[in-house]
């Protein structure tokens, strides 16, 4: 009986494992994760979760009693050591398991800030896992002063919930702008007036010197202007990096990630990555995408790959991101752009900028604007553009483009 051995138990090995049993997969499934919770959500922890609008059972992908019901041996709370590609086996606490196929999704891992400049304090958090968040949950009381180090998703998002909640909140960002390495200088905008609006002091082309402690817990920071200031917590989202240990100790090849083919399949013909961390090939180049749609489309054509489907994974990007009652959706990549257009929409929160390379559409980002945003989608995903100035006219119908 074929054995298919998945590491990583978030949205792609769940993902992964429910598609293969619905395409009516016979074999043995075992699922491991290195955390104890089964798989979950992890879009809602830095957002409804941590506003406490959300419980715990709600973030779960499936029940708890899904996998056994459907035989799949769901492992949490145990870490794979070692692989051996030539012996087709894993080593998993302790123990030695063989696989007939064996799947990376292992997703990312956080940049955490060095133990040097203070990384290593008591009440320094990142964002990432389920106990990330419960471990500083108990900080958000009102009145308490956070800095949060990043200007980016992350860290907006983090800035965003503080604020909410009646927090003092200070963000630092190093480059010269928020979000200045994914979008757009006049998205940034948006949001640096967006947070300031509610009260959040962006610093921006500042970075962190060094946070100071007392007694082993973050008390303060220094920036790099030489500012110091009192903080009673710090969160940290300077990025994160694909999980790609395991694989690399093992020889699988490595570039920008777990390097797949346009099948999911590795430098070894039945190991196979999906999600955060597999980078494959798109338009002529090798790129990683970091999102939940990604990691459930690639996961599944991985699993019908298995089963010998032989279908390329096409992938049709897109993002999103929740600011206070600012929705941001994300169509297409914006890599190459030179010129970005701004199409107004009926109130002051509602607005999309449109980028383009020469005449080509690449993307959208559009705030408030599901219309917008769905008909740029269509457009792009169907490597077809519209005229600049039918986006930049609000009386335009953009749906005759589609």
């Amino acid at each position: 009986m074929s054995h298919v051995v998945v590491i990583g138990a978030g949205q792609a090995g769940s993902s992964l494992v429910v598609k293969l049993r619905n395409q009516g997969f016979d074999g043995q499934i075992t699922l491991i994760g290195e955390e104890k919770a089964p798989p979950y959500q992890r879009p809602p922890l830095s957002k409804k979760y941590l506003l406490g609008e959300m419980d715990l059972e709600r973030l779960y992908l499936k029940p708890e009693s899904f996998y056994a019901e459907n035989e799949i041996n769901l492992r949490t709370g145990e870490t794979v050591s070692a692989l051996d590609v030539y012996k087709g086996t894993i080593t998993v606490s302790g123990e030695e398991l063989k696989y007939d196929h064996l799947v990376f999704t292992t997703g990312s891992k956080l940049r955490y800030l060095p133990a040097s400049i203070g990384g290593d304090l008591d009440g320094v958090y990142g964002v990432r896992g389920l106990t990330d968040v419960d471990a500083m949950e108990p900080e958000f009381a009102e009145g308490k002063h956070v800095l949060v180090i990043g200007g980016g998703y992350i860290g907006l998002e983090a800035a965003a919930v503080a604020s909410a909640k009646g927090l003092k909140v200070t963000l630092v960002e190093m480059a010269d702008r928020i979000l200045q390495r994914v979008a757009c200088s006049q998205t940034s905008y948006y949001f640096r007036a967006l947070h300031r609006s509610k009260g959040v002091n962006i610093i921006e082309g500042v970075g962190l010197d060094h946070l100071i402690g007392d007694d082993g817990r973050v008390v303060g920071a220094k920036l790099s202007d030489g500012t110091e200031m009192d903080i009673d917590f710090a969160i940290v989202g300077v990025g994160i990096l694909p999980n790609i240990d395991v694989a690399e100790d093992a020889g699988v090849e490595i570039d920008n990630g777990i390097a797949t083919d346009a099948y999911g399949c590795t430098s070894f013909s039945n190991i196979w990555a999906a999600g955060d961390c597999a980078s494959f090939p798109y338009k002529g180049e090798r790129i990683r995408l970091e999102s939940v749609p990604n990691a459930i489309d690639q996961a599944e054509i991985v699993a019908e790959n298995i089963m010998g489907a032989k279908k390329p994974y096409v992938a049709k990007p897109w993002f999103w991101s929740d600011q206070y009652d600012v929705k941001l959706q994300i169509a297409g990549l914006n890599t190459g752009y030179d010129d970005v257009v701004t199409r107004q929409g009926d109130k002051d929160s509602t607005v999309s900028f449109w980028y383009y390379k020469g005449d080509q559409l690449l993307a959208v980002d559009a705030m408030n604007d599901p219309r917008g945003y769905m008909i740029g989608k269509r457009v792009i995903e169907a490597g077809k553009t519209i005229d600049k100035a039918a986006v930049a006219d609000p009386d335009a119908d953009l749906k005759s483009f589609m």
